[in-house]
């Protein structure tokens, strides 16, 4: 190969690597746009998350407050006179934290009342599950009394209202102005 030669193949790899050079300078100025584009669906993504997370959270607070108002104007569950009612209580033992919706309390016995906008089977086994068990541990003061769990919600299919029940679940529904407890 003479000189000549290399210089030829030195010019055309140059000529090459120019090309290459704006080449890559293209899609690092396509990639650029894509960014900016990722970035603002991902923001309009965050707020729809946003907003109907907002949504869901918005309903079970209108439920918590309905029936915490209900039953503060009338503390009375499957015939049962009730002292107190308590909201959005919160109690921490040994690593253990639980957040209660509603209790209910007199000398005797204990409402502890979990609230939802509609009532999933999901949600019945999370109560009974966790909640329900850690009740006792978390609140042995009530150990000597007669403790009831319910779930209240707006909306309650019958299958899943079942479900509550068959695990002894009372349940607690809107009939207009007032609670029904189906007791189970």
């Amino acid at each position: 190969m003479t000189d000549n030669d290399l210089r030829e193949m030195l010019a055309d790899l140059i000529k090459s690597q120019v090309k290459t050079d704006a080449q890559l300078a293209k899609t690092d100025a396509q990639l650029a746009k894509t960014d900016a584009k990722l970035d603002r669906l991902s923001e309009k993504l965050d707020k729809l998350s946003d907003m109907y997370g907002g949504v869901g959270n918005n309903q079970g607070k209108v439920a918590e407050e309905f029936y915490y108002n209900s039953l503060k104007d009338n503390p009375v569950l499957n015939g049962i006179r009730f002292d107190f009612v308590e909201k959005n209580v919160t109690r921490s033992s040994k690593g253990m934290e639980e957040e209660y919706d509603l209790l209910l309390i007199n000398g005797e016995a204990v409402y502890v009342i979990e609230v939802k906008y509609r009532l999933h089977p999901d949600d019945i086994d999370k109560f009974i599950g966790k909640k329900a068990r850690h009740f006792k541990m978390l609140y042995p003061e009530y150990a000597n009394y007669q403790i009831y769990f319910a779930m209240a919600a707006f909306s309650v299919e019958d299958d899943v209202k079942n479900k509550a029940l068959e695990h002894g679940v009372h349940i607690l529904q809107r009939r207009g102005e007032v609670i029904e407890t189906l007791a189970a």
